[in-house]
């Protein structure tokens, strides 16, 4: 079989049609493969830490720390989500808007981090609390407030505030993310869509 008639089989198969979604799945696992490759010097480059404001890395890194994860686990967790979501939510409003969505979540929960905390992060958990809240507000039909968006924020989200205020375990896990994340979908939701 030749390269076009590969290439062909592929194109009458699969349908690409989600190409934000797909392609931010690409790039998290090229990271995560690259990052097992070196020995975790990917994600050492990549994550979100305090420094320099002269340094340019600082600033590349805002966005960067969204596309590395701690381990496979990590990553599984967090595309199960975007994969599930990431169609319905870029169908919904266009792959610019959707990739400005993901772009924005990802720098706003890096500032809030380095604001508020000395340790580094990582990690596209930021993008999923968004996704999961903008779903559960884009269900409305009729401009009124979901019921599923109140449940969502209930179970989903409550938690990690009460965590982010009142953990005092060090789980390594990024409750501000989370929390930051569900703002921003709560904040695109209103913008967008209601």
């Amino acid at each position: 079989m030749t390269i076009e008639g590969v290439i062909e089989f592929f194109k009458s198969t699969f349908s690409y049609h989600s190409i934000v979604t797909i392609g931010y799945f690409f790039v998290c696992f090229g990271v995560f493969i690259l990052n097992v490759v070196f020995n975790n010097k990917i994600t050492k480059l990549f994550q979100i830490r305090r420094g320099s404001f002269l340094n340019p890395m600082n600033y590349i890194r805002l966005v960067t720390s969204g596309v590395c994860h701690a381990d496979f686990q990590h990553f599984r967790n967090n595309f199960i989500f975007i994969l599930l979501l990431g169609p319905i939510l870029e169908e919904r409003f266009g792959s610019f808007v959707f990739l400005e969505m993901i772009l924005i979540t990802t720098v706003a929960s890096s500032l809030f981090h380095l604001l508020f905390y000395e340790s580094s992060a990582i990690g596209a958990s930021d993008v999923v609390y968004m996704m999961v809240v903008l779903c559960g507000i884009v269900c409305s039909f009729d401009g009124r407030i979901p019921i599923t968006f109140v449940l969502l924020f209930l179970f989903f989200v409550f938690e990690e505030i009460v965590k982010m205020f009142f953990h005092k375990k060090n789980d390594s896990v990024g409750h501000d993310g989370h929390v930051i994340g569900a703002i921003c979908g709560i904040v695109f939701g209103y913008h967008l869509f209601l």
